[in-house]
């Protein structure tokens, strides 16, 4: 597994924010709230105009495998807020007409400049072909999935849900890819990651487990980057 990232963390110094446990506020909204004000990707992200601090695992992973190059045409499944929209928009040149970038999610977002979206679940049967569509009849380079379920506090339970995402988010690319494609996608530790990897290699030429540096420390979260699908 790789660690992608410049291995220095945005902001500087720590703010080490302190949050008091106010009326209505539970310890453990105590501490999200918390960590989000010492979090300095998302001091980093409000400054940017990223909508979300994963955009910054998305410009890790590409700055260190480069598959999201100008003119690429890129599917982002369930895309909100739309931070890897954005890191993609700008890497494949979209607003100059180099690149297409197409976004899903079931509960629809705002509007991105330069972006597809669809209000749709992905696992509708019409679904690839609408984004197929999208990309003027060609099929993608790239799909993406930062995609997470959500959590139910039970450990083992989150990994299978999200697990369950990827594989699903897989199939779903193996029917929109063209060779030479990538798909990335998030997954959590938890015992099963592997099965997927050997699954995987059976379509694509590498495949492997990265956790860039925005990734926080303590988080089971992976990603799995497969790259070269064969079609």
């Amino acid at each position: 597994m790789s660690r992608p990232g410049s291995g220095k963390k945005p902001g500087g110094n720590s703010l080490k924010v302190r949050v008091k446990t106010g009326k209505g506020r539970t310890p453990s909204q105590k501490i999200w709230l918390e960590r989000q004000l010492n979090d300095p990707y998302v001091h980093e992200a409000r400054k940017l105009g990223y909508r979300s601090r994963a955009a910054f695992k998305l410009i890790e992973i590409d700055d260190k495998y480069k598959f999201l190059k100008p003119g690429g045409r890129i599917v982002d499944l369930g895309a909100a807020p739309g931070g890897w929209c954005q890191v993609a928009v700008k890497r494949v040149k979209a607003e100059e007409g180099k690149g297409k970038v197409i976004a899903i999610d079931m509960h629809g977002m705002d509007p991105i400049s330069a972006v597809t979206i669809f209000k749709k679940d992905f696992l509708e049967d019409d679904a690839p072909q609408l984004l197929i569509d999208a990309l003027g009849g060609e099929k993608a380079d790239c799909v993406l999935s930062d995609m997470a379920a959500h959590a139910t506090g039970h450990r083992q339970t989150d990994h299978i849900n999200i697990m369950n995402l990827a594989e699903t988010g897989y199939e779903f690319a193996r029917e929109v890819l063209k060779p030479g494609g990538t798909y990335l996608a998030k997954v959590l530790r938890g015992g099963t990651e592997s099965d997927l990897l050997k699954l995987m290699k059976k379509d694509f030429a590498s495949v492997r487990h990265v956790k860039p540096m925005a990734s926080r420390d303590d988080s089971a979260e992976l990603f799995v980057l497969a790259m070269g699908f064969r079609g």
